[in-house]
């Protein structure tokens, strides 16, 4: 009886080619599951495909919930945003993939679980530690690194392999972006992406919005409210997050919110050029934000900020499964607790412009803030402090005359 080997399928022509490569080199049975974390029409047709190309089984697993609930989150949470720019949107799905991958291997009896990633990005990276938090016994096998076996290195290669094997695809040999799409998020990048000198082709590019200057000229209005946290309604329905994020993903592509073009450090030390097209989470941060600067005291407020950098690290660097994301969580989901209440904005080409937020554990108060003088507030104790707080300056400054004048 043959080996089994779980395939992370796409359906792309990378993994398409992978089957039959992995049945001639290992001789296994190819189990491909492709995780829908919410892909769209990238997967129409992958039965047929996957079947045609060799494998014996493909499972379709529906993560949507799962990775909006249990990874987008907890990162809306911590507002972790990777080099003050990256939204993590395909950092956050490779661990939830990475577990259904190991799930179905389990339930196959598979010795191992291939991946398609190059060897020079990180989705290798985030993958394999996984896989090997989770299920270290199984083996990982990885074509793009294996170039003693895996000769091929274009797309006329892998095609020119699928017809020598008897599979007629339906792909061409025609450059295009390399693409990662789900439900958060989509990235771009290649053509004339890859020299930083050149200025992004969106017309060409764009999948989700608009650019700012293609979008309405008039401006509209969104509420939110949250609840420890967590979004729960828009405009007054309420909805579950993945719905959420769908609702703002058409609101934010409208207007042209969320495109952000980025040089990044990748793990593996270069750097890398690439444009994310994140409206609905670019909305869904900033509302979360919003709602976060009247609630949460200064010195949480910038402990957490650490943090959320802290986790923003830890996701992209493929470290989800470990108990420093599990202790930074922890802190992150103890500041939300009266993270509760309603935050309006305006959404106007690309911008997102605050309208009015409200809470009923609010730290603002009106009459400490106004310029009339509360009860809470003596202006007279400002001296006191301030005599204190500068006391260190004062100091150093008298010791530096006293210096001067020797």
């Amino acid at each position: 009886m043959k080996e089994k080997v779980v395939l992370a399928y796409s359906g792309g022509l990378d993994t398409t080619a992978i089957i039959p490569w992995l049945k001639e080199n290992f001789d296994y049975e190819v189990i491909c599951c492709c995780v829908d974390c919410g892909q769209g029409e990238e997967l129409d047709g992958l039965e047929e495909r996957a079947k045609l190309s060799g494998a014996s089984k493909l499972y379709i697993e529906d993560i949507v919930d799962d990775f909006c609930d249990n990874y987008v989150v907890p990162c809306v949470q911590a507002h972790a945003v990777y080099e003050n720019k990256y939204l993590l949107g395909t950092s956050m799905a490779r661990p939830a993939i990475a577990k259904k991958l190991v799930e179905i291997a389990r339930k196959e009896g598979a010795t191992a679980i291939c991946h398609g990633a190059t060897g020079k990005g990180n989705d290798q990276i985030r993958f394999e530690l996984g896989i090997k938090a989770l299920a270290p016994d199984i083996k990982i096998i990885a074509p793009w690194r294996m170039t003693d076996v895996w000769t091929m290195d274009s797309r006329e290669d892998e095609i020119e392999y699928c017809r020598q094997h008897g599979i007629d695809l339906p792909f061409d040999a025609s450059q295009s972006y390399s693409r990662d799409r789900n439900l958060w998020h989509i990235s771009h990048e290649g053509l004339e992406l890859e020299d930083p000198a050149n200025e992004p082709n969106y017309e060409h590019l764009l999948v989700l919005g608009v650019t700012p200057e293609k979008a309405p000229d008039e401006g509209e209005y969104v509420t939110m409210t949250f609840e420890k946290g967590v979004p729960k309604s828009i405009n007054g329905e309420s909805m579950k997050v993945s719905d959420i994020i769908r609702k703002l993903n058409e609101l934010g592509g409208k207007h042209g919110i969320g495109i952000c073009d980025i040089v990044e450090n990748r793990v593996v030390g270069m750097k890398s050029r690439g444009v994310y097209e994140t409206p609905g989470g670019t909305i869904l941060y900033e509302a979360h934000q919003q709602l976060e600067e009247l609630v949460l005291d200064r010195a949480t407020y910038e402990t957490k900020e650490e943090m959320g950098n802290k986790l923003s690290q830890i996701v992209y660097e493929g470290k989800w499964f470990t108990p420093l994301r599990e202790a930074v969580q922890a802190f992150i989901e103890s500041t939300q607790e009266y993270v509760t209440g309603e935050v309006k904005f305006k959404l106007y080409k690309g911008n997102i412009i605050k309208a009015g937020t409200t809470s009923p554990y609010s730290l603002y108060s009106e009459s400490l803030a106004s310029f009339t003088t509360g009860e809470l507030y003596d202006h007279h104790d400002a001296e006191g402090f301030i005599n204190l707080f500068g006391l260190p300056l004062k100091v150093r400054a008298l010791k530096m005359q006293e210096t001067d004048k020797k």
